[in-house]
């Protein structure tokens, strides 16, 4: 699977019977290096975390570098050589939010399975090279939320001109793991024809004096030092004999039973004669692979027939068929692409396998340059995982040939216990917002701010004509976006959002924060609580309903604070199954009511204790005049800490937001100076999962 670029707006080329799609936007991975020059070209040396450069996802060779020097900001790494203790983005780089355990919820169609076929997705959010470790100042980005569908993410890319190994971005991980979704690195040995050579295969599987798989154990260390679950592996390159397919098993199998419950997926590529040779199933020629590793990802090119065969296989090997992907190349078509869903999952029998979507940022990347919005790319994501009805109770109506996960695979959520809240933040905005004020209106993206949102989107009850739900970048309580509810309200109308598993209690509070556009009819607001599953899947919650107040197009924030322990008391519950709300329009005409934050709790925010002392590590100045860039690090808070968030203090007193990041270290590329300032005021704070924040550490920059 070789990519010819993954910047947006490119496009793909599909040469040959394959589809060989290149990695690695910055180099194309292109087959003729430059002139040589010493084989150490490029490598980082003399780099120390006091480097004020911005950091950027980490990416290898296994040992032997390119002849050559590397293109502009390429740097050629060895991974052999790599330590934690020598890695000056180390801090930037690692995971922090722990693997969440997830729960099916009844479903809310009669197709969606639990159970049985599961989703892997293979994407890219930027290049192998110079991919921001923290996100960065824009919003046109790969902002995936359909976590709820997903069991594995590839953060996927490579390629022979960068590096062929490269660790997820910690922004990306966290995220997932909020959602109970593994992350998987990727291991990318490209064919000849890009660029590819045997020596790294060779130096990927080499044995130690010991016996071991040096580079095996480096990959493992890696995954364990920066937090993510484990690694893709994609050896494409052809040339090789019985002997190296022998060694590519033992280094899965090293790999798997020294990784201590890391994943390790296997691309369908290496036969057993140590040629490439794409199955397109499981079968003799590749099941000792898929023995020695985990899952295995099938080559785009299945049948029906060759899906039921691998799939008896499988459980004759006494492995679950659905530890095997069925490769679906969405790049190039998206939710227009053809594929023969009845072979992998049929309506009306047992799936056949699992399935993997290989580049679903299509969603992103396919929109015109300079129409990459975050409302366009949300509404096409969302048709993407749901279908063009936009309802997963309903998925199969006005979809076409396009079968949506939201159609057969059971949706899942890790809301599980208090306090819960969401400001409904998908991870990037327009600007930056508190409390409903703007504290910076520089564009933004870091999937680690991510808030967990509605699984379901959007499952719309109403008598009347359906009213549009969408994420809304225009306006936020907090973060960079709210949940807007926009169209008549012809009839009472629920929006379902979270499914949970929380426990009920007389302390029990749900607050919401809300409004009605200054355009808005008035709009009454009731909490919608269920506290118990529906009979079946496709049935509807029964839900009771807790009066929030009736807004007025005030434009106005208000917070409604709901203590429905005690009003639900009669139902003799001890926990809420699903969380939505009821609108209704008593005057009749047009509603944009937005919801800003949705939170429960069963005790009284209590105030995180404030971070370990805060230092600015490196600096330099900027482009322009009276800017720096900056490099920060401080103590972890002892409370319970969802993120941190800094903000340069103003000489008013005001505070202009510079990001956020779960991890104790940030990266600022550009810090104004205010007018008139000698030095200028620096905080961080922690937030817990209620986003209250604590005293701030802080630190003065002297201009």
């Amino acid at each position: 699977m070789y990519d010819r670029s993954i910047r947006p707006g490119t496009g793909t080329t599909h040469p040959g019977r394959r589809r060989v799609l290149a990695v690695g936007a910055a180099t194309a991975a292109a087959t003729a290096l430059p002139p040589a020059v010493s084989g150490a070209a490029g490598r980082a040396r003399g780099r120390t975390a006091a480097d004020p450069r911005p950091p950027y996802a980490s990416y290898w060779f296994p040992d032997s570098l390119p002849s050559g020097s590397p293109g502009d900001g390429v740097v050629w790494r060895s991974l052999l050589a790599w330590t934690p203790r020598s890695d000056p983005d180390l801090a930037f780089n690692t995971a922090t939010v722990p693997l969440a355990s997830r729960f099916a919820p009844v479903a809310p169609n009669t197709t969606a399975r639990t159970g049985q076929a599961r989703v892997s997705a293979l994407a890219a959010f930027a290049p192998t090279a110079g991919n921001p470790s923290q996100g960065s100042a824009t919003a046109d980005f790969y902002a995936l939320t359909h976590w709820a569908y997903l069991d594995e993410l590839v953060f996927w890319g490579g390629s022979s001109g960068e590096g062929l190994i490269l660790a997820p971005n910690a922004p990306v991980v966290d995220a997932a793991h909020r959602n109970g979704v593994p992350v998987l690195g990727t291991v990318f040995l490209p064919p000849v024809a890009y660029g590819g050579q045997l020596r790294w295969t060779r130096d990927l599987v080499r044995r130690g004096s010991g016996g071991g798989f040096p580079v095996a154990d480096k990959l493992i260390e890696v995954a364990r030092t920066y937090g993510f679950d484990g690694w893709f592996i994609n050896a494409e390159t052809d040339g090789g004999d019985a002997r190296l397919a022998t060694d590519m098993k033992d280094f899965l199998r090293h790999l798997r039973d020294r990784a201590g419950g890391l994943r390790i997926t296997w691309y369908d590529a290496m036969v057993d004669s140590g040629a490439v040779r794409w199955q397109n199933a499981l079968n003799n020629r590749n099941s000792a692979f898929f023995r020695a590793s985990g899952t295995m990802f099938l080559n785009f090119d299945w049948s029906g027939p060759g899906l039921a065969s691998s799939g008896r296989l499988a459980e004759d090997l006494g492995r679950d068929r659905h530890e095997l992907w069925a490769g679906i190349d969405v790049e190039s078509r998206g939710y227009d692409t053809p594929v023969d869903w009845d072979a992998v999952v049929p309506s009306g029998t047992a799936h056949t396998t699992s399935y993997g979507f290989y580049r679903p940022e299509w969603t992103w990347t396919s929109l015109p340059s300079g129409q990459r919005t975050p409302g366009a790319f949300h509404a096409r994501d969302d048709r993407f995982w749901t279908g063009a009805s936009l309802d997963p109770s309903a998925p199969g109506s006005g979809t076409g040939g396009w079968r949506a996960p939201a159609l057969s695979v059971a949706d899942r959520s890790t809301v599980t216990a208090l306090p819960f809240a969401t400001s409904f933040n998908t991870g990037h905005g327009l600007r930056w917002y508190e409390e409903g004020t703007v504290v910076s209106d520089t564009a933004w993206n870091h999937l680690g701010l991510q808030d967990r949102l509605p699984g379901r989107r959007w499952v719309v009850r109403t008598g009347a004509a359906r009213p549009a739900v969408t994420f809304d970048f225009a306006d936020a309580w907090r973060g960079g976006s709210s949940l807007l509810v926009d169209g008549a309200l012809g009839a009472p109308t629920t929006v379902e959002l979270h499914s949970v598993r929380l426990p009920l209690s007389p302390a029990t509070v749900v607050e919401l924060v809300h409004r009605a556009d200054t355009e808005s009819a008035a709009v009454r607001v009731e909490l919608a609580v269920a506290v118990r599953e529906p009979d079946a899947p496709g049935d509807a919650y029964d839900f009771v309903h807790v009066p929030a107040g009736t807004l007025r197009a005030s434009g106005g924030w208000t917070t409604a604070t709901l203590r429905i322990g005690r009003r639900l008391r009669g139902l003799r519950a001890e926990s809420v199954r699903a969380f939505g709300v009821q609108l209704t329009a008593p005057g009749g005409g047009t509603a944009r009511w937005r919801l800003g934050g949705l939170a429960v709790r069963d005790a009284a925010p209590a105030v995180p204790d404030a971070p370990g002392a805060l230092t600015v590590t490196a600096s330099r100045p900027g482009a322009e005049a009276g800017t720096a860039a900056l490099r920060l690090a401080w103590g972890r808070s002892s409370g319970t800490v969802r993120h941190y968030e800094l903000h340069q203090v103003l000489p008013d007193g005001g505070r202009r937001f510079l990001g956020g990041t779960c991890g104790t270290a940030f990266y600022v590329p550009v810090l104004r100076r205010a007018d008139g300032e000698t030095a200028s005021r620096i905080d961080v704070r922690a937030v817990d999962e209620l986003f209250c924040s604590s005293r701030p550490s802080s630190v003065p920059f002297v201009w």
